[in-house]
């Protein structure tokens, strides 16, 4: 959960709001709803200066460093605010003042009523707050010269920073950093978080954030959803419901395809992560040479092994029939390998059994490497097979599939996604630091905001697959099971964080805790 954020019982959706939505939302209440601009710049002002207080209930020093747009306003309301209450206060204005917005004028106007001088530059004395107040969400071009070295003095300072919707110098929708960028320790935004709060760098730069109601609300959509969507809350409270009357039965079959000659640890990740998420029953196809690592490492899972060497035999294919008219959804993928054998199981299992499908790790790199094998996915999604399947690669896995560079998908991180959903007709899951789902034929994305630094290590990715074909087993559609499964394996990473540490943290930890997140919705009943 990110700082700032009020720890909410039920799981919720919560919308993450471009630029130009927001501009939007804000037209819309103002012109439509009638609601005055400098209400609305007024609300905002009074909520920044509130979280300043709370955090100085003893006064202070403050510079407010103000743009000539509307946030520049936001910044010069809040310091009249805090001159009232009985902090100390100085305004600078960047640039000129004829540029300045309407409503900033105002408040210009209004300080000056009070006696407040506006500063044309900033006069060389400590400060214990600085109100970062200089661009807001409106900044599309890099900061240079004057505005960098404003930027540069800022994060110099040693003040406490306090950033109004979005550090300057940070890309409202990107997180990138534009040239400079001011180091907040507040971030104090309006409505709803915006994806550069949430991206990197961006959210290295937002310092603890706070979202505030300032009075533009979900009616200001005006029926224009956003196209960005997080989850917050209990993780728990998303989970299938059980049936207390059920069996292993019941309850979900997952066929787990993976693993390979000394990569016995990415099939029983993924094994035992299908088993925590709920699944009844899991049955894993790998390698010989496995057999005893699986048999101790996950007894509850049925097994089938092959031979690793030579070509593809009626055994095998056979094991792989019984294994796919067997289950509810197969898990193919983590650590099968780049071979001759591993691409013919994929071919086979792509033209098996039209069962839902989760592709990770090495099927994901063979169908990258394949024309015959991308054109057997296309079949089964866009060329009508109905098909219900999720691909799960890592950013560079993603660049491969795609046929891109990394720092291309980095960039177009939203819009890339949705056009490989589209293009294969199958879910995406493009994991990052902060991940993404995308649905083909569906313009709305969820981002990731749980998980942890912690979570970078090796096998992550083969538990996620696990608990989304978990999830599958026991009857939840694709797009559900998919983002529900990020959302709690970011979730268990951060409660597996809490007792280990960022440092000592392992995929096999975030497994052992999944039941500790999910059982807030064990007693459901179906």
């Amino acid at each position: 959960m990110e700082e700032g954020m009020e720890k909410r019982e039920w799981l919720e959706k919560e919308y993450l709001v471009s630029a130009e939505e927001m501009k939007e939302y804000d037209k819309n209440t103002i012109e439509y709803f009638g609601v005055p601009s400098l209400v609305l710049m007024e609300r905002a002002a009074l909520a920044a200066a509130e979280e300043i207080e709370a955090r100085f209930p003893h006064g202070g020093r403050v510079l407010v460093a103000a743009g000539s747009g509307n946030n520049g306003g936001d910044g010069i309301a809040a310091g009249r605010i805090l001159r009232q209450r009985g902090f100390s206060v100085d305004f600078y204005l960047a640039g000129k003042r004829e540029k300045c917005s309407r409503e900033t004028e105002e408040q210009i106007k209004i300080i000056d009523k009070y006696g407040c001088p506006l500063q044309s530059k900033i006069i060389d004395k400590e400060y214990d707050i600085i109100v970062d107040a200089l661009f807001g969400i409106g900044l599309s071009r890099e900061l240079a010269g004057e505005f960098a070295a404003i930027v540069r003095k800022i994060n110099e300072s040693g003040a406490f920073v306090c950033s109004m919707d979005i550090p300057s110098g940070i890309h409202t929708d990107s997180g990138q950093r534009m040239g400079e960028a001011v180091k907040a320790d507040l971030t104090v935004t309006f409505g709803w978080r915006k994806p550069g709060h949430i991206l990197y760098p961006g959210n290295e730069y937002c310092g603890e954030i706070v979202c505030k109601d300032i009075g533009i609300t979900k009616e200001s959509f005006l029926k224009r959803i956003p196209g960005i969507y997080t989850y917050t809350g209990d993780a728990g409270y998303g989970m299938p419901c059980r049936n207390r009357g059920g069996n292993k039965g019941t309850f979900g079959k997952v066929l787990v395809i993976a693993g390979s000659v000394n990569m016995s640890g990415a099939c029983e990740l993924c094994a035992k992560a299908a088993y925590r998420m709920g699944a009844g029953m899991v049955k894993v196809v790998t390698p010989e040479e496995n057999r005893v690592m699986i048999q101790s490492g996950v007894p509850e899972a049925l097994l089938s092994t092959y031979e690793a060497e030579g070509e593809i035999t009626e055994k095998l294919h056979n094991i792989l029939e019984e294994g796919m008219r067997w289950a509810d959804c197969i898990v193919i993928g983590p650590g099968i390998g780049m071979g001759e054998k591993a691409y013919a199981i994929l071919k086979q299992v792509l033209a098996g059994e039209k069962k839902p499908l989760v592709i990770d790790a090495d099927g994901l790199n063979l169908l990258a490497k394949n024309s015959e094998l991308k054109g057997c996915l296309e079949k089964e999604g866009t060329g009508g097979g109905g098909r219900r399947i999720i691909l799960t690669p890592h950013l560079a896995e993603f660049a491969r599939l795609y046929g891109c560079s990394l720092e291309e998908v980095k960039k177009d991180i939203f819009d890339k996604p949705k056009e490989l959903a589209n293009r294969y007709g199958c879910v995406v899951v493009c994991k990052d630091a902060r991940t993404v789902v995308a649905v083909p034929g569906k313009k709305e994305i969820y981002m990731n905001t749980s998980g942890n630094d912690g979570m970078g290590t090796a096998g992550m990715g083969d538990v996620l697959a696990g608990m989304i074909g978990g999830l599958l087993a026991q009857g939840m559609e694709e797009e559900q099971a998919a983002v529900l499964g990020v959302y709690i394996h970011g979730a268990a990473g951060d409660w597996a964080a809490e007792q280990k540490g960022r440092y000592a943290l392992m995929a096999g930890d975030v497994v052992e805790c999944l039941g500790s997140v999910t059982k807030r919705k064990g007693m459901g009943v179906k």
